[in-house]
């Protein structure tokens, strides 16, 4: 059965029919979906997110075209399993900034400029997106950003070192910082 799927994606990429490739990946916290254009990297599921409303958003919002494709996100897969055995401390994909947006897209953008073992407050987040009194506003950029882990949110922090929120869950922040020698 996977041969088939290969082969029909595959095939769909060489006919142009196949816009989003996606697979469901290991990780230390549980199975994650990720997702990919031409352009790169477009969504990292955490395990707490439902995978199928993930599919649906992505029809919905990049094209209807998403199939099951592996192959296609071999590097991404990777690079994900180098992070996780803290063997990568910079992420070399590219990424597709398509289901972002204006403030949002520039605190995500910041966010993935904060190196490898260090953080940066909500504030900082704010700051660098051009609006400093944005905190609330830098918050949400976080909670909201599709790319998790590569784009690594659970870098930024309360003003006071509190860790703040995490889509994935706080014990799962608390682990990416561990694992980044930060806790």
């Amino acid at each position: 059965m996977k041969a088939s799927l290969q082969r029909l994606a595959e095939r769909a990429e060489s006919e142009g029919l196949l816009d989003v490739a996606y697979t469901t990946i290991d990780s230390p916290f549980g199975p994650l979906l990720i997702a990919a254009t031409a352009k790169g990297l477009v969504r990292v599921n955490l395990p707490a997110y439902d995978p199928e409303e993930t599919l649906e958003e992505l029809a919905a919002r990049v094209s209807p075209r998403v199939l099951e494709a592996p192959g296609r996100l071999d590097e991404a897969r990777r690079e994900l399993d180098l992070y996780f055995e803290g063997k990568l401390t910079e992420f070399g994909l590219p990424i597709d900034w398509q289901l972002t947006d204006g403030f949002r897209k520039k605190v995500q953008r910041a966010i993935n400029r904060i190196p490898y073992g260090q953080t940066r407050s909500y504030t900082d987040m704010a700051r660098s997106a051009g609006n400093e009194r944005a905190v609330r506003a830098a918050g949400t950029a976080c909670g909201s950003n599709p790319i998790p882990i590569v784009v690594p949110c659970h870098r930024v922090l309360r003003s006071g070192g509190g860790l703040g929120g995490y889509g994935g869950g706080l014990p799962m922040k608390e682990a990416l910082l561990k694992l980044e020698g930060v806790l």
